[in-house]
């Protein structure tokens, strides 16, 4: 029994030197960012960013990979059952939080299976219609709607996607009665109300501007309680007609649970010093998204657990479920 107990003892000390040894040789080989998103949204465009620069700084490559889905959960589970080496992230959105209560099962739970790392950014959404929609201001649109109860519809990237929380908040708010439409992804989604197949969207500023600026689309509102840097001409749905709106879209980065601390908290600190860069600062403003406040894990593990709790309110005022 006691040699057993110092066998157990010795693979206890074991394995606790081999975490810090695996944290100083980390990264040795390229390191995956899994995006559980479409290309061309606003977790692909700034994961790609991200990844740029961790590969600079830390002299290893970061690949970004697309796996979109089910609203997220596809890729969310990619990561969620990968191994907790270090090796395979997670570019999550306050959608992760919805889904928790969103949906009914999912292979995974998010607080348990995986950890936070570090918060990335935020950003305002814009509302669109397809220029053939007989509304040229937010105020002409309820008016519409109100007369045409579900027969406009809106575009989302999918179940529980902050596109989606959106749209359900403004029929909740609005009184409106608007058909909702999911994609696959926000790519997707953006084509069918670029083309006419749906009438409206919630879109990130990031992803929508250029369409914005090309007239494919006409932007109604914004959807902070300010307006945006990028889009300053525009109201926000706020002041524009639905008093107390406000929808953003906010990223972070994590990890499957058991990551070596060492790892979780090297790369903390890099993300928290890429997105203060003054360049980076500048050039997000240009897209409508701002660096989020820096955090340390236990403080961003302290902030999802709360937007968790935020969102459950808002799915339940919009009665979405999803078995």
């Amino acid at each position: 029994m006691l040699y057993k107990i110092r066998l157990a003892g010795m693979a206890a000390a074991a394995l606790a030197l081999a975490a810090p040894a695996a944290a100083q040789t980390w990264p040795a080989n390229p390191v995956k960012i899994v995006v559980p998103f479409g290309p061309g949204g606003p977790a692909d465009i700034f994961a790609r960013i991200l990844a740029q620069a961790l590969t600079e700084e830390l002299k290893q490559q970061f690949i970004v990979d697309d796996k979109p889905g089910a609203g997220g959960v596809i890729g969310t589970e990619v990561v969620a059952k990968s191994p907790p080496d270090g090796y395979t992230l997670l570019m999550m959105s306050n959608t992760q939080a919805t889904n928790e209560t969103l949906f009914a099962r999912k292979p995974y739970v998010l607080m348990r299976d995986l950890e936070a790392v570090a918060p990335v950014n935020s950003t305002d959404l814009v509302m669109v219609v397809h220029p053939s929609v007989k509304a040229r201001t937010l105020a002409e649109f309820i008016a519409l709607a109100k007369a045409n109860p579900g027969k406009l519809t809106y575009a989302s990237s999918g179940p529980g996607t902050p596109y989606h929380m959106a749209g359900e908040l403004f029929k909740a708010m609005s009184g409106t009665d608007i058909l909702h439409v999911p994609h696959k992804s926000s790519g997707e989604a953006r084509n069918d109300v670029l083309g006419g197949h749906v009438q409206m969207m919630f879109d990130a500023v990031a992803s929508m501007k250029g369409n914005v600026e090309a007239g494919e689309v006409r932007a109604l509102a914004t959807t902070g309680l300010k307006r945006s840097i990028a889009l300053p001409d525009l109201p926000t749905v706020n002041e524009a007609g639905v008093p107390g709106y406000e929808a953003t879209l906010w990223l972070g980065l994590m990890a499957p649970t058991g990551t070596p601390k060492p790892i979780v908290e090297r790369l903390n600190a890099e993300i928290a010093k890429i997105v203060a860069r003054p360049e980076v600062r500048a050039a997000w403003a240009k897209q409508g998204a701002v660096p989020m406040a820096a955090m340390t894990p236990a403080e961003f593990d302290t902030f999802l657990r709360r937007e968790i709790q935020k969102w459950a309110k808002v799915v339940e005022v919009s009665g979405a479920k999803i078995q």
